[in-house]
């Protein structure tokens, strides 16, 4: 590989982390959201995997039972952490096209 190859490629990349740099701070702006117990518990949550907001029903709050509202809100934040990373995941793909970069190069 030439020094002019070698040149080319480095613009790329320094193109590429602008973009992912962007990306990234757009995706910190995005949220998702995801509940349990049929809407009983919400929870949002934005692209840097920050949880935003829990919404909970007070009919959902027993004070008999703290053990059920404690695992739903486990359910709902986590399934919403999930969506996040699906979604930062998702829009890394597409600037990247596909390419498997290693974890901490984006």
């Amino acid at each position: 590989m030439g020094f002019g190859n070698m040149g080319k490629m480095m613009k790329q990349m320094q193109k590429l982390q602008a973009k992912m740099a962007q990306l990234q701070e757009e995706l910190a702006q995005r949220t998702v959201e995801a509940s349990a117990g049929g809407g009983a518990v919400t929870v949002k949550v934005n692209g840097e995997n920050e949880v935003l907001e829990v919404k909970i029903d007070p009919d959902v709050v027993d004070p008999e039972d703290v053990e059920m509202l404690e695992d739903l809100i486990l359910a709902a934040t986590n399934e919403a952490l999930r969506l996040a990373r699906e979604m930062v995941a998702e829009e890394m793909g597409k600037l990247t096209g596909g390419l498997n970069l290693p974890p901490g190069l984006i």
